[in-house]
């Protein structure tokens, strides 16, 4: 509560001298104010989980170590990445608005004889289209209809509360590893050009198939082989100079030419 003291202090005054008022201000009750209002908060606050990307690492248990390289070529598929650019600039999908990346894939061993019509495939990523899976995600939800169709039944017995959260958690990542079930093998080849979104992309893709086993590599000289007649069948373009590295050294050049003038 504010006070104000308007006494002259008992001293003589000369005439015409201004009054000057004393003020004393109380902040008790202020700070009364500021603990309801931040218990008040605390108690309405809503605390949060933070969304992070879960990976479903593959394991080596129970395999042999001469076989843990290997696999079947009917469960194998390889995809190799590769971003769209105007200029200096990924291409963006004037509909969508997102990035345009390319998805260049095969499955099995690669058909460096060219005999096979489908020895290169072209996809991107284009998620469920009124829920339907559409491009590279259709792909691999085939290579790994097994495993989904569990996982579609696991997912509607936790929504009906018949198992709990973490019971459907262990049972989801024992259903994505079980060697019973028929489970592709998928490695990802991101191209020079290809950014961290398109990378972070396909390991989303992993993520949503419940694909366990799967790898990160370099793309080889047969990937770029296949890319080439893939060129020249099609008229794309898709080996080019490396775009993004330019874009990266550009900020560098143009400090040491500023540090030059100067």
């Amino acid at each position: 509560m504010a006070q104000i003291d308007t006494s002259g202090g008992g001293g003589k005054k000369k005439k015409g001298a201004q009054k000057k008022m004393q003020i004393h201000v109380d902040f008790t009750p202020m700070v009364d104010m500021n603990m309801l209002l931040i218990t008040f908060f605390m108690l309405c606050t809503t605390m949060i989980k933070s969304q992070t990307l879960q990976i479903v690492l593959p394991t080596n248990e129970d395999v042999k170590k001469e076989q843990q390289s290997q696999t079947k070529q009917s469960e194998a598929i390889t995809l190799i990445l590769d971003t769209e650019y105007n200029g200096d600039k990924p291409a963006v999908n004037a509909e969508t608005g997102k990035t345009v990346h390319n998805i260049y894939y095969y499955e099995g061993m690669a058909d460096t004889t060219f005999a096979n019509p489908k020895y290169l495939q072209k996809e991107q990523f284009v998620g469920n289209v009124n829920r339907e899976a559409q491009g590279i995600r259709k792909i691999l939800l085939n290579k790994n209809k097994q495993v989904m169709e569990e996982y579609a039944k696991l997912k509607e017995q936790w929504k009906n509360k018949e198992i709990t959260k973490e019971e459907f958690d262990q049972l989801a990542k024992k259903n994505a590893s079980d060697s019973l079930k028929t489970r592709p093998v998928v490695v990802i080849k991101p191209g020079p050009n290809t950014t961290y979104e398109g990378l972070i992309n396909a390991i989303d893709e992993m993520n949503i198939n419940q694909i366990s086993r799967y790898s990160i590599e370099l793309p080889t000289h047969t990937d770029t082989l296949l890319l080439k007649h893939y060129e020249q069948t099609t008229g794309e373009t898709i080996i080019r100079p490396t775009v993004r590295a330019k874009a990266v050294q550009a900020p560098t050049a143009s400090a040491e030419d500023a540090t030059s003038k100067n």
